[in-house]
């Protein structure tokens, strides 16, 4: 995503729009309705596109921290950034609590307020699928962390992954109109062959790590994107 979506983005996904995120608490309201479509990246956008693995994992992260900043200074609320956007190899990776690291994975831990992410993983999923894996990725873990900011109530765990999911969209989405990233084409294919690709192959809902199948997940993200995080 050099640097992201095509504009006829939102119309793609439009035909995929979820009926509705996990229940939570209030998103900090930014003074603007969350249903207003998308519009394309700006004709100048920001310089600072990625170029490569890191410097899109980078860019993923800062401008989806500046995104919800802007949501909770607008809400009259203080955004708490992550205390740390780790890197890790496999198994050698920072525990959350008592939950050792996994390889294959990326994840949100509220016990130190970070995020860490298998960093071989990653990059493989970015060189065969294209930046689409880290623009779905970083966004939610980090849409974890402001359910966390936000105190969050879930029933089940795949309503929780679906919000994130949902969290995503939106802020990429917010990404998008502030200019700051731009489109290159087969982006929204990438984006939702790496939903896919990580969805559930079966709908248990009731299992504690359920994240959602490939359309639940693509749906979420969809309504985020169309409707904006209020819609989460």
């Amino acid at each position: 995503m050099r640097r992201t979506i095509l504009p006829f983005l939102p119309l793609f996904l439009a035909a995929l729009l979820a009926a509705g995120c996990g229940s939570a608490g209030p998103v900090p309201d930014s003074g603007t309705t969350g249903d207003a479509e998308p519009r394309p990246a700006s004709s100048s956008p920001s310089r600072s596109l990625g170029q490569s693995f890191e410097e899109d994992v980078q860019l993923a992260r800062t401008l989806t921290e500046r995104f919800w900043q802007g949501r909770f200074e607008a809400a009259g609320r203080a955004y708490r950034p992550i205390q740390a956007f780790e890197a890790y190899s496999g198994e050698d990776g920072p525990a959350c609590g008592d939950q050792p690291a996994v390889p294959d994975n990326a994840f949100y831990c509220p016990i130190g307020h970070f995020v860490a992410y298998d960093e071989a993983w990653m990059r493989k999923l970015y060189e065969n699928g294209g930046d689409g894996a880290v623009y779905v990725i970083v966004p939610h873990e980090l849409g974890h962390a402001v359910q966390a900011q936000l105190m969050s109530d879930f029933t089940l765990n795949v309503q929780r992954e679906l919000q994130a999911d949902c969290y995503a969209g939106g802020a990429l989405a917010g990404m998008i109109q502030a200019g700051e990233i731009e489109a290159e084409p087969g982006d929204d294919e990438e984006l939702l062959a790496n939903l896919a690709a990580a969805g559930d192959p079966t709908d248990e809902w009731l299992r504690p790590d359920a994240h959602g199948t490939p359309a639940q997940r693509q749906q979420s993200f969809a309504d985020g994107f169309n409707n904006g995080v209020d819609a989460c």
